[in-house]
């Protein structure tokens, strides 16, 4: 009886691993490993490319420090790998790619996601965390939009270059981008935006911090999969040159180790976050 108990659990086992197949949103990229860019960067140093963008990364003004959860963790794994010369330089998102391709910068810092046009030009790290799309819209929601495929046609406001500014263009919708994250919300507290797609996180953020701000995150909306797994959503990683390969390997084992150890769950957890933050939903 055992025996046949046994082997019912074995084929019930076999049956949900094939009943539920794991999806991935990156694909192996060990192109020009053997280069000497991980050498380069322990011996002369780093410099790293953030964007002003609390509380992933900004630069206090009254220290010149760089801070945010992007720059903790990244300074935790140059830590890792031995690499102690770091410099940062702040630009807009949208222009860290190409001060990536342009040598001005080694890395981009702020956490970046992999976009079917971005892949084109650059590699990614493995990955450092996770958050959320949410569609912001001014206080009762006047627009009545409670999906993501509502946003077609319409006028959505996004920063230029990122994850969200390539899906709603994808999409269909007439996207207005910003610069800033304060010309953003500024555009949908006053109406010149009829919603935003931002993260999550720094919407509550900036929520948080401007409680008289008349926007709110439509509750209860369904992901699109395609929004996770190939316009932008899936894991928060950096931006790597492709031929960098040893860099790119070392930062991947890096993440992986500070990850391994709580060092990135202690990062989160500092900045108002939990371990749901750490794998992407689809995973819960």
């Amino acid at each position: 009886m055992r025996t046949i108990i046994l082997a019912f659990c074995l084929m019930f086992a076999s049956v949900l691993a094939k009943a539920q197949p794991y999806q991935f949103e990156a694909t192996p990229s060990f192109d020009h490993c053997g280069d000497s860019s991980l050498l380069k960067a322990q011996k002369d140093g780093i410099t790293l490319g953030i964007s002003p963008s609390p509380p992933y990364s900004y630069i206090n003004p009254k220290t010149g420090k760089a801070g945010g959860i992007d720059v903790e963790i990244n300074d935790a794994v140059l830590h890792w790998l031995g690499i102690t010369k770091i410099h940062y330089s702040v630009a807009p998102f949208g222009q860290l790619i190409p001060a990536l391709l342009a040598h001005r910068i080694d890395v981009i810092a702020a956490n970046i996601h992999i976009t079917p046009d971005r892949i084109k030009v650059i590699s990614f790290t493995g990955p450092a965390w996770w958050y959320g799309p949410a569609i912001v819209v001014r206080k009762g929601n006047p627009e009545h939009l409670t999906s993501f495929a509502m946003l077609k046609g319409k006028k959505i406001g996004a920063i230029a270059g990122s994850a969200a500014d390539e899906y709603l263009r994808h999409i269909g919708a007439h996207v207005v981008p910003f610069s800033t994250d304060a010309e953003e919300f500024a555009a949908i507290s006053t109406g010149r935006v009829q919603a935003l797609v931002e993260d999550d996180v720094k919407t509550i953020g900036f929520m948080k911090a401007n409680p008289n701000a008349p926007i709110e995150i439509v509750p209860n909306v369904a992901v699109p999969t395609d929004l996770i797994f190939k316009y932008g959503y899936g894991y928060a990683r950096y931006g790597i040159r492709k031929q960098d390969c040893t860099l790119r390997a070392g930062y991947t084992q890096g993440l992986a180790e500070v990850r391994g150890v709580g060092e990135v769950s202690a990062i989160l957890k500092k900045y108002g976050l939990s371990n749901r933050n750490f794998v992407f939903f689809p995973l819960q």
